[in-house]
């Protein structure tokens, strides 16, 4: 991923990148019990490969119930992702990254891009759980999650799923940069719940998630996600 990014220059702003995750807001919109995700938001816009794409204006992240059978079917309002975050090196070269992987796949398409900085926090009375939703799909066609930083935690292994459910295979995401590639019609995906190694001390997960979505004809940046359905065998 270094190499494929463009290396130590383009990752110029790395260690304040890294930092940004210590400023995120309590995730608030998870029902009562769930109070160990904190994170942030934005939407971008771009069109084919890219490189060059614009932060829109700061909109809700909603998800259909069939995608997020927790907290799905509301607009759900994050603390933005700030400025000098989106305008940093290695935010850039990351999108830009995913520009020419995931544009690859439609050179023609107008992206709908989210951006989610995510802390999961372990603690010794509860686990922290990175997806609460359970195996899901996120109603996007690719995404990327991207560890930032993992902090005195065991597990956190991320699982693809067949649109039946059955077990294509497991990983577990261990240094900065290591990355998930997927194609979110085609498989789903889930990672299990973190627990702290030495409970004394503080444990968290810091990961990038970032999920593209062509727009249809004449849809405007703030249309709510397409339903779809996976591909049926």
């Amino acid at each position: 991923m270094r190499e494929l990014l463009g290396g130590e220059a383009a990752l110029s702003d790395w260690a304040a990148f890294a930092a940004s995750w210590n400023d995120l807001a309590l995730d608030t919109q998870l029902p009562e019990g769930h109070r160990y995700r904190r994170r942030r938001h934005a939407t971008l816009s771009a069109h084919g490969v890219g490189p060059d794409f614009r932060r829109e204006k700061h909109q809700p992240h909603y998800q259909a119930p069939e995608y997020n059978r927790l907290v799905g079917g509301i607009e759900r309002w994050f603390e933005p992702v700030e400025p000098d975050v989106i305008e940093g090196a290695s935010f850039r070269a990351i999108v830009g990254l995913c520009l020419r992987v995931f544009g690859s796949f439609g050179p023609d398409a107008d992206w709908h891009i989210e951006c989610h900085q995510f802390r999961i926090e372990a603690r010794r009375e509860a686990a922290g759980q990175p997806t609460p939703e359970g195996v899901h799909r996120d109603g996007v066609d690719y995404v990327l999650v991207l560890l930032v930083s993992r902090v005195n935690i065991e597990s956190g292994t991320t699982t693809v799923h067949a649109p039946d459910g059955a077990l294509l295979g497991s990983f577990t995401l261990t240094e900065p940069l290591d990355a998930a590639w997927v194609d979110d019609s085609r498989v789903m995906h889930g990672v299990t719940a973190v627990r702290p190694i030495d409970p004394e001390r503080e444990a968290h997960r810091d990961v990038l998630v970032l999920t593209f979505r062509a727009k249809g004809p004449g849809e405007g940046p703030l249309s709510a996600t397409r339903s779809r359905s996976l591909p049926q065998d």
